[in-house]
């Protein structure tokens, strides 16, 4: 049955996260626990849990709306509910008397066939229905959500042996398509996929820095980007888990592993850790962790702790070459003879030969743990990934040389000549009986990675690319630093609507990479400025915003499909664009005022354009112009689609993916349903603004800022330059506007403001510090 309702029952961290990622994807959600044992509010635990919901930072919610959808309540009174529910989680203390209990209190209450699942990281499931009715264990799997479950896009799913297929199909869909996670089916075993190989890296690479004697900066130089992890690294990420679960998990894992395994050979008491627990040092929830902020003496100093002695000191930067050549690739960082190269050896060794004994013990195939990794912990590759990167056959050799034991499916992969490979354009990946077997995705999933893998782009410079994705629509690609965007980019979005206008039906433009565009490429425009090119620059925003205009105008429809940071000129291709398809972690805004400018290739005009007034809306001239000016003068950012169409940067109907994976496909299809639908291109738009009037009024408010010393002084030369382009220049409302009188009043803007010291020493330190300047 489709999942149209949901249930929480635990209103914890955990729970009250799944509960707000349900609500994010429009599901109403029930959120459940005890009664409280004082007070008159027999809900005040759920309701307490929704208010934390809406404070918390990072937001748990897409949209703080989102929480009219979370139902609050509590197990004695509100059971009855369960009757109108498709799917009930559990999310209560790890322990299996309470849980089974609970699961037992449901039945009769919940709908039949309804879906219940459990979200224990540490209770194997066979133990948690064992005794339980046939009606439990028929309906029930787990779902093992990793924190916070809004960004985390892990969903670890286990199926028991009594679990109905249409149970783990009902699950994996609604997780995919509605709530945004990469599914990984994982058996039954202790740590399922994620923690089983993700606790034992951190007990390794705590061990193999204690027996080094590493420095927490060096082990975290050498655990973090270097090997492809986040950059907190090893004690940065315990720090930012909680000191004070280390023991729990430990004490879990070797609960349930046999004596042999070999996590259990890396176990070893640590008096340090036991103090620093019972000091209250359990991270950053605590009094610090590993590194501590001293605020003696008014000043806030990063410390970090001496993993033999206990004590603190001033944090110093680790200086190990090791971490420099790492960008050679894995195989130069594990050869390299310092102490980095060592410990990175002597980590990875004992952690990817025990991923490679893993398969088929804790999921069926190397896809499933390398997407696990990827997407639970954040890992660049997996690690099969990353034994591939160095070669499995080199890989075997080094542990043989080392005396190390080569687990048999690594032999395998060194004679076959990897875990994965291409074979007429498609990836391929080795099982563990040594035959290997194409990867087939999920129906609705088109990645443009595997596009690249058998074809070539149909035009390419250094910064852009256009590739065909089939159904005559072809996809516009962005590929420079940080996708930032420079003449290149801009030449080739027009040659690409040129393109597709000849031979082509429609055009996505999308890419893969962290971010969709950071927008334009200042150190260019910096340097340019410096030396006085001014024609350069000019010329830059001339082209801008032509080729933003023949994205706006095309003969075909173009669909933006965003994902990561959209800002700036990123932001504004996408304002010109006939649709958008935008993942649902898109953040949007228009945020050039940090650099000292305002938006030069249209954002002003489309944005004021977007605020123009719909049936309900306040009539006349100011309104509009005061939102847009709101909008780009204080840098508006939304921190989520949902809050992109909060803030008009995204229309009614443009739409929304919640799995990053699907965003190409979806794209795709919204631009063949355009054209299915006889699209034709918008006519230009003609405005009535009231000129010098409403420049006033905007002045004068920010004037008003000025005073109280919430505005700068750069921030009223800046916006009076905007207010100067939103209100039309030297118009009033019995004249008409045009777009391109609005773009010539946005270029002129910008060059004036790009002249200035203020802007420019904006310029200068957002790219020294990535900060920008308060002037």
């Amino acid at each position: 049955m489709p999942i149209k309702q949901a249930c929480v029952i635990g209103a914890g961290v955990m729970g009250a996260g799944i509960a707000a990622q349900i609500a994010n994807a429009g599901i109403p959600v029930l959120l459940l626990d005890i009664v409280p044992k004082e007070g008159s509010d027999r809900s005040a635990i759920a309701k307490g849990a929704i208010e934390k919901l809406l404070k918390a930072d990072p937001a748990p919610l897409m949209s703080k709306a989102a929480a009219r959808l979370i139902t609050p309540g509590n197990i004695e009174d509100d059971l009855d509910k369960l009757g109108d529910v498709d799917w009930v989680v559990e999310a209560i203390i790890e322990r299996i008397d309470l849980k089974q209990g609970l699961y037992h209190k449901l039945e009769g209450k919940r709908k039949k066939g309804s879906v219940l699942s459990s979200n224990t990281s540490t209770i194997p499931l066979a133990k948690l229905v064992e005794g339980m009715p046939e009606t439990v264990q028929a309906d029930f799997c787990i779902t093992h959500f990793f924190n916070p479950p809004r960004y985390m896009r892990l969903l670890e799913i286990v199926g028991g042996v009594k679990t109905r297929p249409e149970v783990l199909q009902e699950i994996s869909d609604f997780g995919d398509r509605m709530l945004g996670k990469t599914i990984v089916h994982a058996k039954d075993t202790p740590g399922f996929v994620g923690n089983r190989i993700g606790v034992f890296w951190m007990q390794a690479a705590v061990t193999a820095a204690l027996d080094l004697g590493l420095t927490v900066e060096e082990a975290d130089a050498i655990m973090g980007r270097p090997i492809g992890a986040p950059k907190t690294g090893l004690f940065g990420l315990l720090d930012l888990v909680g000191l004070d679960l280390m023991p729990h998990v430990d004490k879990s894992m070797a609960s349930l592993l046999s004596p042999g395994d070999a996590y259990m050979k890396l176990r070893r008491p640590w008096a340090l850790l036991e103090k620093m627990i019972a000091d209250g040092y359990t991270g950053r929830k605590g009094k610090g962790g590993f590194y501590r902020l001293n605020t003696e003496g008014g000043g806030k100093v990063k410390e970090s702790i001496d993993l033999k002695t206990g004590t603190y000191a001033p944090s110093d930067r680790a200086r190990l070459d090791s971490a420099d050549a790492a960008k050679g690739g894995l195989k130069v960082l594990v050869e390299h003879k310092d102490k980095g190269g060592q410990y990175a050896w002597k980590v990875l060794s004992g952690l990817l030969s025990y991923a490679a004994s893993l398969v088929p013990e804790i999921a069926d195939d190397v896809v499933a743990v390398d997407q696990g990794m990827k997407t639970g912990y954040n890992w660049k590759r997996g690690p099969f990934e990353m034994i591939d990167q160095m070669g499995a056959a080199w890989f075997a050799e080094k542990l043989t040389a080392a005396k190390l034991p080569v687990p048999p499916f690594l032999a395998i992969a060194a004679k076959a000549g990897g875990f994965y490979r291409v074979k007429d354009g498609a990836i391929e990946h080795l099982k563990p009986d040594g035959n290997y077997t194409k990867l087939v995705r999920p129906e609705g999933v088109l990645l443009l990675s595997d596009v690249k893998l058998a074809a070539k782009p149909i035009m390419k410079n250094g910064s852009a690319s256009l590739w065909d994705i089939g159904d005559g629509v072809g996809c516009l690609e962005f590929h420079s630093k940080m996708n930032a965007l420079d003449p290149d980019s801009l030449t080739l979005v027009k040659q690409a609507v040129d393109h597709v206008a000849k031979k082509m039906k429609a055009l996505v433009i999308h890419n893969e990479a962290e971010n969709f565009s950071v927008g334009a490429n200042i150190g260019l425009a910096l340097f340019a400025a410096n030396i006085a090119m001014w024609p350069m620059i000019e010329d830059m925003i001339g082209t801008g915003q032509s080729a933003y205009k023949a994205v706006k105008f095309a003969p075909f429809p173009i669909v933006g499909a965003p994902s990561g940071m959209a800002l700036g000129g990123g932001c504004e291709v996408l304002l010109h664009c006939a649709a958008i398809q935008a993942h649902a972690e898109t953040y949007m805004g228009l945020v050039e005022v940090g650099v000292g400018l305002i938006p030069g290739w249209g954002g002003c005009k489309e944005m004021l354009l977007r605020y123009q007034p719909g049936p309900k809306d306040p009539k006349g001239p100011m309104p509009p112009i005061a939102q847009a000016f709101e909008a780009i003068s204080l840098a508006k950012v939304a921190k989520s689609a949902a809050e992109a169409k909060e803030l008009k940067f995204l229309r009614k109907d443009d739409s929304i993916s919640m799995n990053k994976d699907r965003l190409l496909f979806d794209a795709k299809q919204k631009a063949l349903a355009l054209l299915a639908a006889g699209y034709q291109p918008p006519a230009p738009q003609e405005l009535r603004l009231p000129g010098p009037t409403a420049r006033t009024a905007l002045q004068l408010a920010v004037e008003g800022f000025a005073q109280q010393g919430k505005a700068l002084p750069h921030d009223v030369t800046v916006s009076d330059a905007l207010a100067e382009v939103l209100s039309g220049g030297k118009t009033d409302i019995t004249e008409i506007v045009t777009e391109d009188q609005i773009s010539k009043l946005e270029k002129k803007a910008f060059m004036t403001l790009l002249r200035t010291g203020p802007t420019l020493a904006r310029m200068e330190h957002m790219l020294t510090t990535g900060k920008p300047l308060r002037n």
